[in-house]
């Protein structure tokens, strides 16, 4: 089996990372709801141990009125310990759905944290640069913030009642076990409070040894996470490509890397499962050793005539409770290991987007916007992420207007040049001087389909609401989509169901509809025949005709509609220039 790998968030990098965590909503316009949520919720985790102290009261009254065989004393203790018993029904139920109300609350907080950070122009460079750090953001997103918030909440006000608990029962403990003596060294010897010190002293050896025991669960948690994200991704990854998968015939290597990525899962879970075993069996343990202690202490007790029958009843309630607070590490460690987890992951998430959010900001090609702004290359160099030049010294001009045809032989780094353009590929030097982004349009070889209708297609990025029925059907009739008319209200997955040639002319429909003030196109006729793609390139010159557009294509019938040349071409130094004519 495969050895889990160790937590690298540790002492105070561990607290650093949930101090970071925390004060995300904490520090938020939406944090004095939260905080109010949160006192109603300490109230409530109060009011369930002050529940418990009136219980333990009534049942000790209860047994001694037994034991004095007063019918009238037992008849009021049983009707004040029903009454405390639902009270202490009712705090408890109140008080986990208060918690459920701040964890919703929380959780919403977070995620849209997460999601405008992790959603923007930066998110393409990300996966490249940092792939350990962020395997699956999705599910940091989903799942890791959601274990994250509600581990927070139940292990803090669970923690805070085990204080609670502790303070209010230690007390009485003290005071039942006062005077006890027991030998030592052949004299009989009083230890006051030594039903408390017993309590103190096994719940301490109880945590050593529990962490011992379960320590391995942190890792083991962390890879659990990321394992069954992979797994899934891959299954989701193969639905939406399940077509080029059967025309390629790979459904054998297919199953084997899903079979695979299972296997890393069984492995991980057996190893979980076993881990957890242990623990179980430890905590099992403890638990019936913590019966029995208060049990047999207070039997000698009161055969030496130092206790009632009640006080018994009172003790082992009370003994219960200060070891079970004392304890509180042994029965949340599983819980612990799991929120560690959470912990290390969102957190490796948070400096991946920052180290990338430092690439575009600090350094690099430096992108000015302005109204009117023609779009200006000076002095750019465009560099591979870890830093190969791949574009050397480009100086160049784009009025409004112009039609500009990117030149050069595969490799020579077309792609990546229209990257930088499209403000998403920061490696490099120089400056990019271009108008707002939103009056350009960028066309990939491959566009992008939302979940959702064709209207919501078509008319993306803007909401599908956004354009009337008849300027749609009219941009799909000159496109030759007129089939897909009558299909705008239609939920489909339309990067399954289009052709190759049906998905770049309906992104040209894009294009038709929102009119920008600049088009980016790369390769994004390639896959039409070329009567197809020429006469895209009119349309675009007919309807869009102050349009600037830089197109990287090279077919002979396309030429004609880009007028003016960038043209890239390695030097004698190894490097690619640009060449503006």
């Amino acid at each position: 089996m495969s050895q889990p790998a160790q937590p690298r968030v540790q002492g105070r990098a561990l607290l650093r990372a949930l101090w970071r965590l925390v004060r995300i909503y904490w520090t938020s316009p939406d944090a004095k709801w939260g905080a109010l949520l949160l006192a109603g919720a300490i109230a409530l985790q109060l009011g369930g141990v002050y529940s418990n102290v009136l219980v333990s009261v009534a049942q000790r009254d209860v047994v001694d009125s037994l034991g004095a065989r007063d019918a009238a004393a037992f008849g009021r203790g049983i009707a004040r310990m029903i009454a405390f018993m639902l009270f202490a029904v009712v705090v408890p139920a109140y008080a986990d759905w208060v918690q459920q109300r701040l964890r919703v609350r929380w959780r919403r907080g977070l995620t849209a944290h997460y999601l405008e950070r992790w959603i923007g122009p930066q998110a393409y460079c990300q996966a490249d640069l940092h792939r350990q750090e962020l395997d699956n953001p999705d599910v940091r997103i989903t799942e890791d913030v959601r274990d994250f918030t509600a581990s927070s909440c139940g292990l803090a006000l669970s923690l805070l009642s085990a204080l609670v608990t502790l303070a209010s029962f230690a007390a009485m403990l003290w005071n039942i076990s006062a005077e006890w003596a027991i030998p030592i060294a052949g004299r009989m010897r009083q230890i006051p409070g030594l039903l408390l010190w017993v309590a103190v002293g096994f719940a301490i050896f109880s945590m050593w040894l529990t962490n011992a025991v379960g320590r391995r669960l942190v890792p083991l948690n962390f890879d659990r996470i990321r394992l069954e994200a992979d797994f899934r991704y891959g299954l989701v990854r193969y639905r939406d490509h399940v077509e080029a998968v059967a025309l390629s015939r790979g459904e054998a290597v297919e199953r084997v890397g899903a079979v695979g990525r299972f296997l890393r899962v069984y492995d991980n879970f057996c190893q979980l499962v076993g881990a957890q075993r242990n623990l179980a069996l430890l905590t099992q343990g403890i638990g019936v050793a913590n019966t029995l202690v208060p049990l047999v202490a207070a039997g000698l007790a009161y055969f030496a005539g130092l206790l009632s029958l009640g006080v018994i009843a009172q003790t082992r309630f009370a003994y219960g409770q200060v070891s079970g607070a004392l304890t509180w590490f042994v029965n949340a460690y599983q819980e612990i290991a799991r929120w560690r987890a959470n912990i290390e992951r969102l957190s490796g998430f948070s400096e991946a987007i920052d180290a990338t959010q430092g690439e575009f900001e600090g350094g690099g090609i430096r992108l000015e916007r302005a109204e009117g702004s023609p779009i200006r290359l000076d002095g750019v160099h465009v560099e591979a992420p870890r830093g190969r030049v791949l574009l050397d010294g480009a100086n160049a001009v784009v009025a409004a207007g112009d039609r500009v045809a990117v030149e050069g032989r595969p490799g020579t780094g077309r792609t990546t040049l229209m990257r930088a353009l499209a403000g998403i590929w920061p490696f490099g030097s120089g400056r990019i001087e271009e108008p707002p982004r939103e009056r350009m349009l960028f066309l990939a070889q491959r566009p992008y389909w939302p979940i959702g209708t064709l209207r919501a297609a078509v008319s993306y990025p803007s909401p599908p609401d956004s354009f009337p029925d008849e300027r749609i059907r009219d941009a799909l009739r000159v496109l030759g989509l007129d089939e897909l008319a009558a299909q705008l209200d239609e939920e489909e997955p339309w990067e399954q169901k289009l052709s190759a040639h049906q998905q770049q002319r309906l992104a040209l429909a894009r294009v038709l509809l929102h009119e920008p003030d600049w088009i980016l196109l790369d390769e994004a006729t390639s896959n039409l025949d070329a009567a197809t793609e020429a006469k895209a390139y009119e349309l675009l010159t007919q309807r869009l005709p102050r349009a600037g557009v830089i197109a990287v294509a090279d077919r002979p019938g396309v030429l004609p509609h880009l007028t003016r040349r960038w043209t890239l071409a390695a030097t004698a130094q190894g490097r690619v220039a640009l060449d503006a004519a």
